[in-house]
């Protein structure tokens, strides 16, 4: 542990790191493949819409049913002509879903459950959802997720910019399509609880990718008024001084959804939780992936595009060439970087300047830059 915190301190102060930016090129590849298997996926096999969402009706039976989940699927399915989802619940008694039946045909489909089960009609409880209901339920559902995205972007927008409000929007598009593209070829059931996890992973994500963003947005200040790092190379550095930090609350968000969805969902059965469990599993991980190498990457692409950042690169990259030429290599401080420009100095012309600036300007001083 003692290893990884100081890894986290030097990746922090920016002793080390990895050139996430650079490599930008290579996550985009592999997110958009990603993408676009979770696109066949959807469009091959669909979602398994959950009978909130299609209308149907659940039969709860008694505690402690002697009838197995397979015979009594065969069941429900003979006395439907539907597909049948039947789960066995702690209690012994069983639950049976069938979706996209008329409700008037329930009465009919318990009856003959209850004789084929060999219990009263009247231990059968019953609830029903009708199609109309169904088609609300997921309209709203459409809703929520609309205009959440729309004031995630709006905020972005206002507290940042705009570059890195779609930069986010991009990012959330991602997890959302990688989500339900595992649902899909999965096959497991969509509720609304996998809405609810849906929308947690997504504020999540948002999470992440703030942080990174508020970094960024502080290491950019005066970002021109400086010729030794690049937009870019400060992106850099904002993911490597916050990465620890987002692995680790990754890796202690998943420890208890992984729980749920392989101890409760796999071992002991329990297959209403999968419904959330898997997409907070898989949301919660692709988030913290888009947070790393979608979102700060492509914020850095767009700012790149600017004047102003076109002509630092290149007053940056004067500068490099100029050292490397007369042998001085060796790294200025932070201090150092900024006292090359007077405080109201306007963007320097690309090129080797007329009078270098001393290195020992500044030092002494907190600030390191002229009073």
């Amino acid at each position: 542990m003692s290893k990884l915190g100081n890894l986290g301190a030097r990746l922090h102060r920016g002793e080390i790191g990895y050139d996430f930016v650079k490599n930008r090129k290579i996550w985009y590849g592999l997110s958009i493949l990603i993408t676009i298997t979770a696109i066949v996926g959807l469009a091959v096999r669909g979602l398994n819409m959950g009978i909130e969402f299609q209308g149907g009706a659940v039969f709860n039976t008694p505690k402690n049913t002697s009838v197995s989940v397979s015979q009594a699927e065969e069941y429900a399915e003979e006395a439907s002509g539907h597909d049948a989802i039947v789960q066995k619940l702690g209690d012994g008694s069983l639950r049976i879903q069938v979706a996209g039946i008329d409700t008037g045909a329930a009465n009919e489909i318990k009856n003959t459950l209850a004789d084929d089960l060999k219990i009263d009609s009247e231990q059968i409880n019953a609830e029903l959802v009708g199609p109309s209901w169904g088609e609300q339920i997921a309209n709203k559902a459409w809703q929520g997720l609309g205009i959440f995205m729309v004031l995630v972007v709006i905020y972005l927008a206002i507290a940042f910019e705009w570059r890195m409000a779609v930069a986010a929007f991009v990012a959330l598009i991602h997890d959302i399509t990688i989500t339900v593209g595992i649902y899909a070829l999965v096959g497991f059931e969509v509720t609304p609880g996998t809405v609810i996890g849906l929308l947690t992973i997504l504020g999540y994500s948002l999470y992440d990718t703030v942080v990174v963003f508020d970094s960024l947005k502080e290491q950019t200040k005066d970002i021109t008024k400086q010729t030794r790092w690049t937009y870019s190379d400060i992106a850099n550095r904002s993911i490597n001084s916050t990465l620890v930090r987002s692995v680790n609350t990754t890796v202690v968000a998943l420890l208890p959804v992984a729980g749920l969805l392989f101890i409760g969902g796999g071992v002991l059965g329990a297959g209403m939780l999968n419904d959330i469990s898997l997409s907070l599993f898989v949301g919660l991980a692709a988030g913290a992936y888009s947070s790393i190498f979608i979102a700060t990457p492509l914020v850095a692409d767009l700012k790149e595009r600017e004047p102003a950042m076109k002509a630092l690169r290149k007053r940056v990259l004067a500068k490099r060439a100029q050292s490397a030429a007369t042998g001085d290599t060796q790294p200025q401080s932070d201090d150092e970087a900024y006292a090359d420009e007077p405080e109201d100095a306007a963007p320097a012309v690309v090129g080797p300047r007329n009078q270098p600036a001393s290195r020992s300007r500044g030092r002494g001083r907190p600030s390191g830059k002229r009073r």
